[in-house]
């Protein structure tokens, strides 16, 4: 018995260790010759849809070539393997006996007697193994017994490889999947098809193009719900690190006493609770993409440390006393005026320059009314498919609706919106201004904006462009010319500077006019 229980584990040893079917058969061969008159072992899977019998993985004991051992080995179906043992063998197939689950038969042509034992998972028969005897070889009692502490480790090698088989096959039909529906799109990556890409977006993806290809860190700008994330993604996708992850993190989400160990990771019994070594941001992204979303609310200390990390590439677990390296290509966001936080001291300026290496602002959405049809479009799509109601597209009416109204989430907010009017029509039609809350103010949030209301008077009123650049031409003339400083035309409309030159760039307002002689 012990040695059998030695056998047993040394079978589960072998298999366990191969990386393929083929290689464990390979494996258990030599253990299983020692103790039985045997020169080859085969696995064979059940093709239901036969029902058949595929030959998975075969071994043969060095020169003891198989001869003729086609009843066996060849690709016979079910039917022929039970005439080539009995009907002994079918029984055992197809019940899988618990007291004698063997059955011996002596193929045609073969030079011995051949072992044919059921392998069942755990709701069906997933195979069979044969075990072929030697010249004139034969089993003997004993010999079934121990070939019967073969079952239960076969059928968990074969369970493994029909489910690795399985996976594979789904995977590739599923990327089959995918670039069919590419190909019909006519698009070469998901996010080529970016909602507004060619019109409001046209200059941000512009600098995503020049940008993508380098490992520079970039600061993206933009209002809460404008789309941070996605633009995020779009650089990730298009550099040389789109095999690589891409992880966000929130540190606006973070508790303050808890962003180095989210960051950086921790060891075990750093602090209280860390029962186990845990691995940070920066580490499940290497040789990818880190987006830290809302950096403006990291703290002076995370701060310091997430400066090393963009200085050197190297960082130290809390608790630990090791130098970690990693490559990941860092993309910062936030909605908050990032250099009016440094000249106040709220965030360190050696950072910002770090990450500000490349910035990038992102209109919000009211500054883009030409993307609202795309946009309402593919949101009302996506509602139609999320609530399994029929496909809906927003009328004129409704376009004009969302123009009008000045959208303060942007993005996020659209998208709750329509999938409040798809609710609300029930796959009939968008209840946009029911879902805007036309006519009901008290539908509204509390002090929040209202929707636009056509003029009724003469009264003709610039439009938002216009009012906006005048506003920023006499910001530039109080400043003498001047964008960035103390008495810059940033700091007394309380904006960026970035976004100020972007959004001067797209009204056509020169600087250099408003230059103090």
């Amino acid at each position: 018995m012990a040695a059998d229980s030695h056998l047993v584990l040394e079978l589960w040893r072998r298999l366990a260790a191969a990386s393929t079917l083929v290689e464990g058969v390979e494996r258990a061969l030599p253990v299983l010759a020692e103790r039985l008159p045997l020169v080859a072992l085969v696995v064979r899977r059940l093709e239901l849809a036969g029902p058949s019998l595929e030959t998975l993985a075969a071994a043969s004991c060095a020169g003891s070539p198989l001869t003729r051992p086609h009843s066996v080995l060849g690709p016979d179906s079910l039917r022929d393997l039970a005439a080539a043992g009995g009907d002994r063998v079918a029984r055992a197939v197809r019940q899988g006996a618990a007291d004698d689950p063997f059955a011996v038969a002596v193929p045609d042509g073969a030079e011995g007697e051949a072992m044919v034992g059921p392998l069942w998972g755990p709701d069906r028969l997933l195979g069979v193994v044969v075990l072929l005897a030697g010249r004139k070889g034969h089993f003997r009692p004993a010999h079934r017994e121990i070939a019967t502490e073969l079952l239960e480790p076969l059928a968990a090698a074969l369970a493994a490889h029909c489910r690795v088989h399985d996976i594979t096959t789904e995977c590739e039909a599923a990327r089959a999947d995918r670039h069919t529906l590419l190909t019909k799109l006519g698009r070469r990556q998901i996010d080529d098809g970016l909602v507004g890409g060619d019109s409001g977006l046209r200059e941000v993806m512009a600098q995503v193009d020049q940008v993508s290809q380098s490992d520079v860190p970039v600061l993206i700008f933009g209002e809460t719900g404008s789309g941070k994330e996605v633009i995020a993604r779009a650089i990730h996708n298009r550099s040389r690190r789109a095999a690589g992850p891409f992880l966000r993190v929130n540190c606006g989400a973070i508790p303050s006493e808890l962003v180095d160990s989210e960051l950086f990771g921790h060891e075990r019994g750093s602090f209280t609770g860390a029962v186990h070594q845990r691995k940070g941001w920066f580490e499940r992204a290497d040789g990818g993409t880190l987006l830290l979303d809302e950096v403006a609310e990291l703290s002076p200390a995370a701060q310091v440390r997430l400066l090393r990390v963009l200085q050197d590439g190297s960082f130290e677990r809390v608790g630990g006393q090791h130098s970690l390296r990693v490559d990941v290509r860092i993309v910062a966001a936030t909605h908050r005026d990032l250099f009016g936080m440094v000249s106040s001291g709220q965030f360190r300026e050696d950072l910002w320059y770090r990450l500000a290496v490349f910035p990038i602002e992102l209109p919000a959405l009211r500054e883009r009314p030409e993307d609202m049809p795309a946009l309402a479009t593919h949101l009302a799509l996506r509602a139609s498919r999320r609530f399994g109601l029929s496909p809906i597209l927003p009328t004129r009416a409704d376009i004009d609706l969302l123009t009008g109204y000045p959208w303060p989430g942007n993005v996020r907010e659209l998208a709750a919106v329509i999938d409040r009017a798809a609710i609300l029509g029930n796959g009939e039609r968008l209840h946009v201004a029911q879902a805007l809350g036309v006519g009901r103010t008290a539908s509204m949030p509390a002090g929040g904006p209202k929707p636009a209301v056509a003029q009724t008077g003469p009264e003709v009123l610039a439009s938002l462009d216009e009012a906006m650049a005048t506003h920023i031409e006499r910001a530039l003339s109080l400043a003498g010319g001047r964008i960035e400083g103390l008495r810059g035309a940033a700091r007394l409309l309380r904006v960026n500077p970035h976004t100020l030159r972007s959004r001067m760039r797209r009204l056509g307002i020169d600087w250099r006019a408003f230059r103090s002689p």
